[in-house]
């Protein structure tokens, strides 16, 4: 199962910054992130090649995170791509609770993250669509 680190953030100056820090210390690639603004504290949401060592180091410096199973579904990168798995979404009536992209190479290959509540049916609703599902070793190789 692919894993995300989640972050919460004090929205001042210099917190993402020491995020950067930590993972550069502890020799952890970021592959993708969000963050979203939410008042007075922010949500990182980080795709990174050791999702355990960094939330265990993030931990360690007193950040609030938590690791969070998700589905990372691999799409070709060419328009309707996001209208194909969109209508497959549509079709079993799956609801997404929090969704990002990100292109691994041009005209080839994409990634969308989604946090859905049954991980375990709606990996296999898209698996029998016709989508690849990556585990976390895959995603991280990309």
């Amino acid at each position: 199962m692919a894993k995300q680190v989640n972050v919460f953030l004090d929205n001042r100056p210099g917190r993402l910054k020491s995020v950067a820090e930590v993972l550069a210390q502890n020799n952890i690639n970021v592959r993708t992130m969000t963050l979203n603004d939410r008042g007075e504290y922010g949500l990182m949401k980080l795709i990174v090649d050791k999702p355990e060592k960094a939330y265990l180091a993030l931990s360690e410096k007193h950040f609030a995170c938590a690791l969070k199973d998700i589905l990372a579904i691999l799409v070709e990168d060419k328009p309707g791509s996001f209208f194909k798995i969109a209508t497959v979404f549509f079709k079993h009536n799956i609801n997404i609770l929090d969704a990002y992209g990100y292109v691994v190479e041009s005209g080839k290959e994409a990634v969308l993250c989604i946090e859905v509540k049954d991980i375990p049916k709606i990996k296999e609703i898209v698996e029998k669509e016709g989508f690849k599902i990556l585990e976390e070793d895959q995603l991280h190789e990309l």
